[in-house]
């Protein structure tokens, strides 16, 4: 039988570097990661979780960082990204933090500090609440509450305008997917242009990012599965699996949370993780000088926020 794949070889986003590759089995699902630290269930586990139109290599600057601190640090393809299995479902709430879970037991650890940028600090939310048990602390980054952000895109006329067009135009079947991918990736390189400071888009590591991830988008499967967290995001809201969701995200989580935004953050206004503190009260907030993208942007400071809420 022939192939049909057109894109890029799953594989490709295997890059060297100065961390190993792995695939975890967890939750029903392979999960590929990329891994630095002692390979040592007794040592504390830091998962890293990528955001929309990203993949593992998002984290490259902290995977060695915090690898060089001591911990075993694994940088995840999220379900439907990267070298990670593509399944035609699991795109909710409640599966993609029993991904966490799973990925958590299956390095054969009890629990992990979680680290989310963008969609991933959503499912890491997700997960804190979801899988308590799992979950030593939280970190994210561009990411607010989940009910705090639903509540931003009713109320507030600055979030609302910017979620709104693209997350209204991807809930059309093949329309969001072709922008994504048209022109070798050219619409996830603007998602990333977008949303970037005007610092870090001027740099030659954004140039090089920005080529990866328009590679990536384009391996088959990548866009639909990309698009398929924002579209059960929206249509969730309509339907009873959301209502649970919403009404279980309402019990704060039960282990530290430190948030990190961007002050030129186009995508989340700072106004919206204000809003977190009231199904986080013991959350921390930190700002940093950045757009959307923190630990790009700001790479070394960014690590040492995540270093001294891992050591706190």
């Amino acid at each position: 039988m022939a192939d049909s794949r057109t894109g890029p070889d799953p594989s490709t986003v295997r890059h060297d570097g100065p961390w190993r590759h792995i695939d975890v089995r967890g939750n029903g699902i392979r999960l590929h990661a990329a891994q630095t630290g002692p390979d040592d269930a007794d040592v504390p586990l830091v998962v890293l979780v990528h955001g929309f139109a990203q993949y593992w290599w998002s984290w490259r600057h902290q995977l060695t960082a915090l690898g060089d601190a001591g911990y075993r640090v694994v940088a995840v393809d999220l379900r439907g990204y990267g070298d990670s299995d593509k399944p035609p479902r699991g795109y909710d709430g409640w599966t993609l933090a029993g991904d966490l879970s799973g990925l958590i037991r299956g390095l054969g650890h009890d629990d992990a500090f979680l680290v989310g940028h963008g969609d991933g600090g959503q499912v890491c939310w997700a997960a804190s609440v979801l899988y308590p048990a799992d979950v030593r602390g939280v970190v994210t980054i561009s990411a607010p509450h989940p009910l705090a952000l639903r509540r931003a895109a009713v109320a507030d006329a600055a979030q609302r305008a910017a979620l709104a067009p693209r997350l209204l135009y991807d809930q059309i079947p093949r329309l969001g997917e072709r922008r994504l991918i048209a022109d070798d990736g050219a619409g996830a390189a603007a998602v990333l242009r977008e949303r970037a400071g005007a610092v870090w888009a001027r740099t030659a590591d954004f140039a090089d990012t920005e080529r990866r991830v328009r590679t990536a988008i384009r391996i088959d499967g990548t866009a639909h599965c990309a698009l398929e967290y924002h579209r059960w995001a929206f249509r969730s809201q309509f339907r009873p699996d959301g209502a649970r969701f919403r009404a279980a995200m309402r019990t704060a989580p039960g282990s530290p949370v430190l948030q990190i935004h961007g002050t030129d953050d186009r995508h989340v206004p700072p106004a919206t993780f204000r809003r977190c503190a009231r199904w986080a009260p013991q959350r921390r907030l930190e700002a940093l000088n950045t757009g959307h993208f923190p630990h790009q942007e700001a790479p070394a400071e960014t690590t040492a926020t995540i270093l001294r809420f891992l050591r706190g």
